[in-house]
């Protein structure tokens, strides 16, 4: 065990970085620890044509702008090289294959163990990690018989091993529409949907959306002081080409299925019909099974907290849903909460 820290950071993606910087610049001894082998959370495990949904001028994390053209909108490869040149531009202390097994309260605050076997001590905790390692999958009737493929989004990297397959992919958020536009293209690919998809201009009066979004104020609105979380949006950013290719049914959109059989899925007017592939694009959800010993999660397991600072002393949260606007748990607006957080975590601390 090495000596006490003011701060153990868990998550080396955006969030963590982040709050790495806020704690640095108050002279705070901290460590980040990070689960994979690299830092950048979620960003380098996801698929290859994912672009931000917000331009690069919109897109900085504190204290260092992102790089090149501002109005262009940035592919994963861009913001994984962007998080690796934000830790070496700091030098934050971030440990790679550090996964925390158990947070404990102990000594002059929390003992964190990892699943390698290391123990650390800090007065405080920052949980600064995402739910990418949790995808949610709904219960679907008849879904054990199915014996075709079936994926989350989360696992999907490129349409190249789906070629000429019948592929349905479940959900109508970005990430859906995303993923089964480039599946069109290779094969015949259709959305499942609860509602018919909805889209959002992404270009309004020669800005982008976000330019809006902040002068009206409507992204750090504050709405963890009227709801546990921001209100969920599945509208999906356009510029114009993804409603152009849904319109051409390239992919079409289908009412939800109501089941499996053995072969493929029965739709809502009973048809059966034969198929490869199901990716489900239905989201993610907050885990955190290191906290529940210390008593930080509801029934729900989700983190009882308001606004980041948790129901339990010392121990913050930075990334979460909501947590403070609806940019929370974005690029955008994992900086602007972990100054929040530092700030709250520094009165705790008495500096």
């Amino acid at each position: 065990m090495e000596g006490i820290l003011d701060t153990i950071v868990i998550g080396g993606g955006q969030a963590g970085l982040t709050s790495g910087y806020h704690l640095q610049k108050r002279g705070l001894s901290f460590l980040i620890l990070e689960a994979s082998a690299q830092e950048g959370g979620s960003w380098p495990l996801y698929y290859d044509s994912l672009k931000l949904f917000s331009p690069a001028g919109f897109s900085s994390l504190s204290g260092l702008k992102f790089p090149g053209e501002q109005n262009r909108y940035p592919n994963r490869d861009e913001v994984v090289q962007y998080l690796k040149d934000y830790r070496r531009h700091f030098r934050l202390p971030v440990r790679t294959n550090h996964r925390v097994e158990s947070v404990e309260k102990g000594g002059e605050g929390f003992i964190v163990r990892t699943m390698e076997g290391d123990i650390f001590q800090a007065r405080t905790i920052i949980n600064a990690t995402g739910s990418f390692n949790n995808p949610f999958i709904p219960r679907i009737a008849g879904q054990e018989e199915f014996k075709g493929l079936t994926l989350h989004s989360s696992e999907y990297k490129n349409s190249q091993r789906f070629l000429n397959q019948r592929v349905v992919v479940v959900g109508r958020g970005n990430s859906a529409v995303q993923i089964a536009v480039e599946l069109s293209q290779v094969s015949q690919t259709s959305l499942a949907v609860l509602r018919p998809v909805q889209f959002v201009k992404q270009q309004i009066w020669g800005k982008d959306l976000h330019f809006w979004i902040k002068l009206i104020g409507f992204d750090s609105f504050p709405f963890w002081r009227f709801r546990k979380t921001a209100p969920s949006s599945s509208a999906v950013n356009d510029t114009g080409r993804y409603k152009e290719r849904l319109t051409a049914g390239k992919p079409d959109q289908q009412p939800m299925f109501k089941s499996f059989y053995q072969d493929g899925v029965i739709w809502t007017n009973g048809v059966k019909e034969q198929v490869d592939t199901i990716i489900y694009a239905t989201g993610y959800r907050p885990q955190f099974p290191y906290l529940q010993a210390i008593g930080a999660l509801d029934i729900d397991g989700k983190p009882s907290h308001k606004a980041g600072i948790s129901n339990i002393p010392g121990l913050y949260y930075v990334g979460v849903e909501g947590q403070r606007s609806f940019a929370s748990a974005t690029i955008r607006g994992v900086g602007p909460d972990a100054r929040y957080v530092v700030k709250k975590l520094l009165h705790y601390l008495k500096y």
